[in-house]
C-alpha cells in the first residue's frame, strides 16, 4: 500500500521519506536498543536527524525547512517508527514546535530559536500536560503573572517529551484563572533560564528515548518578548494540532506493526518444527493473516484522515478513529507476531519487544483511547 500513498506525494515529500528510511536503517537501527538499555534520551540522534534535514519538516523553505505535506510527514514518521517509536515521537514534538514557530513567531523571538530548531542544534518541547490535569488541557494550573516588563511562571508540567534534553520550551500557562481556557497563553522559554528545574527522565515500561520527564517553574522570570501565543490564544493553539498529532501516532503504529509482521513472517519461514516449517502450520498462517488485515485497515484509516487534513477539512472524528484503531491493533498484532516466534519472540535481538512496549505507550499520547471515544461518541449522539 506504500506505493499507492507515495503516488500522491510531491518531490519534496518523496525526498524526505527516502532520507528518513535510509537514516532510520543506517543510524537509528544499530543504536535504538542501546538507547533503551541505557534508558536515556538520544541527543546524538537529533544531531544526525538535523544533518539529514529531518528537524525542519514543517518549516517553509524560505526559513531553511522542508515544508512537506501532511501525507509526506505521516510517511516519514511511519518509516522512522518502523525502526524505533521513541525517536520518531521525539521528532514529532520537535517538528510541530518548529513549524509553529515558523508560522507564528516574530522578531527577536523568532530569530533566536527558529534556525536552531530547523538545523536540530536546539531540541524543542511542548509543555501542556500537568500532574493533576492529564487530558483536561483547559484546566492547566501553571501560572504566569506579570511583574513590570517580565512574566513570572510557577507550577509543574508532566510528561514532557524531549524534556530531559530540551533547549526550547513551549509552555502553556494560565494568566487569569477566572477566564478559564481563555486565560491561557504560550511562552517560548530557554531551558537554561533560572527557575526552570528539570527532573530526571521517567522510569517507563519502554520508550526511554523519548526523554519524558517533569519540568517545574519556580519564580521563573522571562522577558515580555517570550510571549509566543497571546492570552486567549494559547488553548486554541494547543488544540489546533491535536488531530494531526493523532494521525501521526496512527502512522507510527503502522510502521511498528509492519516491522512486526515482516519479522515474524521471515522467522516462521525459516523455523523448522513438527516435521516442517512453522510457516506451513495453519494456526501460524491465520494468526499472521489477521495481523496483515489489521495493518491494512490501520493504514487506510490513518491515511484517509491525513488526506482529509491535507485538504483543509475537519478530520477530528477520522483522526480519533485512526488513533483508536491503530493503537489497539498494533499492540495486539505485535504480541501475535511474537507469539508465533515462540520464546524467541521475547528475545531482544530483534525490535519486537521494544515495539510492544512502545505500542502500549501509544494508548496515552495525544489523548488517551477514552478521549477518542469521547470524540467519536459525541459525533454520533450529540
Amino acid at each position: 500500500m506504500e506505493s499507492n500513498i507515495d503516488a500522491g506525494l510531491n518531490e519534496s515529500d518523496l525526498g524526505a521519506v527516502q532520507r528518513a528510511q535510509g537514516w532510520a536503517q543506517d543510524f537509528v537501527a544499530p543504536r535504538a536498543e542501546s538507547w533503551e538499555t541505557e534508558r536515556r534520551f538520544a541527543r546524538e540522534a537529533f544531531d544526525s536527524a538535523g544533518q539529514h534535514r529531518l528537524t525542519g519538516l514543517l518549516v517553509s523553505s524560505a526559513d531553511g525547512g522542508e515544508d512537506i505535506s501532511v501525507l509526506g510527514l505521516a510517511r516519514v514518521l511511519e518509516e522512522i517508527a518502523a525502526v524505533d517509536f521513541a525517536i520518531a515521537f521525539s521528532l514529532v514534538c520537535h517538528n510541530n514546535l518548529a513549524g509553529a514557530v515558523g508560522r507564528g513567531a516574530t522578531g527577536t523571538l523568532r530569530e533566536s530559536v527558529l534556525p536552531g530548531l530547523v538545523e536540530g542544534s536546539l531540541v524543542g518541547a511542548f509543555l501542556l500536560t500537568e500532574p493533576e490535569v492529564g487530558s483536561d488541557a483547559a484546566a492547566i494550573a501553571v501560572t504566569a503573572t506579570t511583574d513590570g516588563s517580565e512574566w513570572v511562571l510557577n507550577g509543574e508540567k508532566a510528561w514532557v517529551t524531549n524534556g530531559t534534553d530540551a533547549d526550547v520550551l513551549s509552555v502553556y500557562a494560565q494568566t487569569d484563572s477566572s477566564l478559564g481556557h481563555r486565560g491561557i497563553a504560550t511562552f517560548l522559554i530557554d531551558a537554561n533560564t533560572s527557575g526552570v528545574i528539570k527532573t530526571p527522565g521517567y522510569e517507563l515500561l519502554g520508550g526511554h528515548g523519548l526523554g519524558a520527564n517533569s519540568i517545574r517553574f519556580e519564580n521563573c522570570r522571562v522577558p515580555a518578548q517570550s510571549l509566543f501565543q497571546p492570552v486567549g490564544d494559547g488553548f486554541r493553539a494547543a488544540m489546533e494540532g491535536i488531530d494531526l498529532a493523532r494521525v501521526l501516532v496512527g502512522a507510527m503504529c503502522c510502521g511498528m506493526l509492519r516491522t512486526g509482521l515482516r519479522t515474524a513472517s521471515n522467522y516462521v519461514r525459516g523455523r523448522l518444527a513438527f516435521g516442517g516449517r512453522l510457516a506451513d502450520l495453519q494456526g501460524v498462517r491465520f494468526k499472521l493473516a489477521d495481523v496483515a488485515t489489521d495493518l491494512e485497515a490501520s493504514r487506510l484509516l490513518t491515511y484517509r484522515a491525513a488526506l482529509t487534513l491535507q485538504e483543509g477539512r475537519n478530520a477530528g472524528v477520522e483522526a480519533a478513529h485512526a488513533k483508536k484503531f491503530s493503537t489497539r491493533v498494533t499492540e495486539n498484532g505485535i504480541a501475535s507476531c511474537m507469539q508465533v516466534m515462540g520464546a524467541n519472540g521475547a528475545k531482544r535481538d530483534h525490535p519486537l519487544p521494544r515495539h510492544l512496549a512502545a505500542a502500549r505507550l501509544t494508548h496515552y499520547v495525544d489523548g488517551a483511547t477514552e478521549i477518542q471515544d469521547v470524540v467519536i461518541s459525541r459525533s454520533l449522539l450529540d
